[in-house]
């Protein structure tokens, strides 16, 4: 990635982030999730300049309100269960953003949606572990952003719209969860196909003009298989791609990367 003096306006993300961390550990078989690996490391070649922070909405983070980390040194939540132990060890230093966690805060007041500066909160799983790949030097400030309970499409394409703004000040915007999240699906052929048919119908709403898009997304709960790609009350793993749309505005959205993985479609998008 070329390092330029002026600040260009950065792109937004959703991404997969796969399974617990499993892109540091041995798999069966070995490659299983190594086309997603190798995604994620080329996301540092598709920026026209270094960004300045990081803002990263995990699936793995939910509050009554919207939250947000303001710790100068945030740790890391292994919020993962019965992985290896080597993977309880592993590093990630990177810093807080203190006073663009204010900011954040101060654009969601202004859009209405009641937040929380949160001081002690650490990074999960959903953060670290793409980010340890995708910049693994950790020399990029990082702010994560929670989603709020009630999983309500509206609010948190509203949370975008008010982030939106700071991809103009070199802040990039990543969404962190899974396009397919059904814990009873991966690895059964029988979820394959309602996982092809959810993800075209994602891929159909991403090429839609902003409007559309919203609305589509808003009562995405009535997209073909939705409830078998993602259960009712269990759509977390989904809800970072709204904020990412909100924050996308009117920007045409690709497709950059899509894999059958544990015979479940998954994809990601970059927008701008």
């Amino acid at each position: 990635m070329k390092s330029v003096s002026h600040t260009m306006t950065q792109p937004v993300f959703f991404i997969p982030h796969g399974g617990g961390p499993c892109f540091f550990m041995d798999w069966q078989p070995a490659d299983t999730w190594q086309g997603m690996a190798d995604f994620l490391r080329s996301i540092d070649s598709r920026l026209s300049a270094p960004p300045k922070a990081i803002v990263v909405i995990s699936a793995h983070w939910q509050d009554t309100n919207f939250s947000v980390t303001t710790s100068a040194q945030p740790e890391l939540i292994y919020d993962y269960y019965g992985f290896p132990q080597h993977t309880y060890a592993l590093t990630y230093p990177v810093k807080g953003a203190p006073n663009l966690a204010a900011r954040i805060s101060d654009r969601l007041s202004r859009a209405g949606l009641d937040n929380t500066l949160n001081p002690t909160r650490g990074l999960d799983h959903g953060v670290f572990i793409p980010l340890k790949v995708m910049f693994p030097n950790a020399d990029i400030p990082i702010v994560q952003l929670s989603l709020r309970h009630d999983l309500d499409p509206e609010a948190h394409l509203l949370a975008g719209q008010a982030l939106a703004s700071l991809r103009q000040e070199g802040v990039l915007i990543i969404a962190s969860g899974m396009s397919f999240h059904n814990m009873r699906g991966y690895g059964n052929e029988n979820f394959t196909a309602p996982s092809e048919r959810f993800d075209a119908w994602l891929s159909a709403t991403m090429q839609q003009p902003r409007d559309a898009r919203f609305a589509a997304l808003n009562n995405w709960e009535h997209a073909p298989d939705a409830h078998i790609v993602h259960p009712a009350g269990e759509a977390e793993h989904l809800l970072p791609l709204m904020v990412a749309v909100g924050a996308a505005g009117e920007d045409t959205a690709h497709k950059i990367y899509s894999e059958q993985v544990l015979k479940t479609q998954i994809s990601a998008w970059q927008f701008g």
